[in-house]
């Protein structure tokens, strides 16, 4: 029986560790059938050794999405490699220290506007990067972490994944009708790089002790990688702009 992703071409940022969503995805879509290339920034020989660890092999290829020059010439590099795309996943964020850990109140423009560029405005551009090779439709599936609330230690990365929602949303309304969905997956806290680089991440994290329905794993990326894959895959043909939360339920409990 054929995976829910034969035939398909994928492209996945945000391959890092392991232990990171995008490297479950990238794993689980290949298992799934699809053929996928990898981008990583800042260091792409990071995500090659990490790319060893997948059934199949990956090619790496190095994009930094607040590069123009990175961006325009993307769609070269991949098209020369896979011809076109079926789906692409953002797993991309980062702030400045300064703008997280408490530091709310604080934290200078300058800082906000790079996790602004990098974690929301990114995903417009990638969209738009990959666009050219999208001519049969396909699907993208960017990652959050629920920002209807104020989280402990978030700060600045919650009104940027406020913006990232709401311009996956932009996106599924602008490129509808070209047949492109986009789409969003909430997963709960993780063990990753990315929370590592959150002070206080632990507190943060004891939220889900007490209020998740269901038991959750900081240590396993899994279900979120999942979600991704069911939402590049065909199973999903007319939804778009949506959330869907991998977070043991927590999202639906008030307290």
């Amino acid at each position: 029986m054929s995976g829910i992703l034969e035939g398909k071409r994928v492209l996945i940022t945000g391959v890092l560790t392991e232990a990171s969503i995008a490297f479950h995805a990238a794993k689980l879509a290949q298992e799934q059938g699809a053929e996928v290339i990898l981008t990583a920034f800042p260091r792409p020989t990071l995500t090659e050794r990490i790319a060893k660890k997948l059934p199949k092999p990956a090619k790496v290829i190095e994009l930094d999405v607040t590069n123009d020059a990175h961006l325009n010439r993307l769609a070269d590099v991949v098209g020369e490699e896979l011809g076109g795309l079926d789906g692409v996943v953002h797993s991309i964020g980062f702030a400045p220290q300064d703008a997280l850990g408490g530091n709310f109140l604080n934290t200078p423009f300058e800082s906000v506007a790079t996790a602004m560029h990098v974690s929301a405005y990114s995903l417009k551009a990638l969209t738009m990067a990959c666009l050219p090779l999208m001519q049969n439709g396909g699907s993208v599936v960017g990652l959050t972490f629920d920002a209807q609330f104020a989280w402990p230690q978030y700060d600045w990365m919650g009104p940027a994944k406020a913006a990232l929602e709401a311009t996956s949303r932009y996106i599924a309304r602008d490129l509808g009708k070209q047949n492109i969905r986009c789409n969003l997956i909430s997963a709960g806290p993780l063990g990753s790089m990315a929370a590592k680089s959150i002070p206080g991440f632990s507190d943060l994290a004891a939220v889900w002790d007490t209020r998740s329905p269901l038991e959750w794993d900081l240590k396993d990326p899994e279900p979120a990688g999942r979600g991704v894959v069911a939402l590049l895959s065909d199973w999903f043909p007319k939804t778009t702009g949506e959330i869907v939360h991998v977070d043991g339920g927590l999202h639906a409990i008030g307290a």
